[in-house]
């Protein structure tokens, strides 16, 4: 059973920075992706990023490009969420996941295992 787990989240000024971290206690082979998702208060969930578990390509949504970055490290098993510039819009429930075959979730993907979701508040 792979484990996930977020974290760094916590409150931001407006215009502030976070890095969030998912550690993954195994990547199966098979595995394609690990994503990163948010949800709001009042919102359904939305993919904003994954990161390709075997070459590490990376891709972000147009809504969050400019802003932030996912990366991993030399390992493979963290991935990270660097976000810039946060906004009040921000403010959301945080997820990793890992895409562990193609599917019709977000990015093409079909996601076996969640993290516990870790809390940004953006607010001044």
């Amino acid at each position: 059973q792979v484990q996930l787990v977020e974290s760094g989240g916590g409150w931001v000024q407006p215009g502030g920075s976070v890095r969030l971290s998912c550690s993954a206690s195994e990547i199966p082979l098979e595995s394609k992706a690990i994503g990163w998702f948010r949800q709001a208060p009042g919102k359904e969930r939305e993919g904003i990023a994954y990161i390709h578990t075997d070459d590490g390509w990376a891709y972000h949504d147009p809504s969050v490009k400019d802003r932030f970055t996912t990366s991993r490290d030399s390992a493979g098993n963290t991935v990270y969420l660097q976000m810039n510039g946060l906004k009040p819009e921000d403010t959301a429930v945080y997820y990793c996941a890992l895409g562990r075959r193609y599917g019709v979730e977000f990015g093409g993907y079909e996601y076996a295992y969640w993290g516990q979701g870790t809390q940004v508040t953006v607010s001044s």
